[in-house]
């Protein structure tokens, strides 16, 4: 069951606490508290590069999907195709090793 734990702050330290939790893009007050009281801290993690990989990465896939769609439909692959193909895969290989996570 869970037990209610007040505490008394200024109304400074309410604004720097309103603050902290705007900054750690936390909406509930009580689960902010709890996090900071459990753990000391909240990470944020900006995962707009992986994002931007991600996206690159599909249209490349979509891409090769494509090619081997009409491949496997009229079994046959035209140079331009299968240079295409490296080059798209060679871009892919440049993504990964590229990747923020490394």
């Amino acid at each position: 069951m869970a037990k209610r734990k007040l505490f008394c702050v200024s109304p400074e330290e309410k604004k720097l606490i309103r603050r902290k939790m705007i900054e750690s893009k936390t909406k509930n007050m009580g689960a902010y508290l709890r996090k900071m009281a459990i753990d000391g801290y909240i990470v944020n993690t900006d995962t707009t590069p992986l994002k931007k990989q991600y996206e690159e990465m599909h249209k490349i896939g979509v891409n090769i999907n494509q090619i081997t769609k009409k491949v496997n439909s009229t079994g046959y692959l035209y140079s331009e195709e299968m240079q295409e193909l490296k080059e798209m895969v060679k871009e892919f290989w440049r993504i990964l090793r590229s990747s923020p996570l490394k």
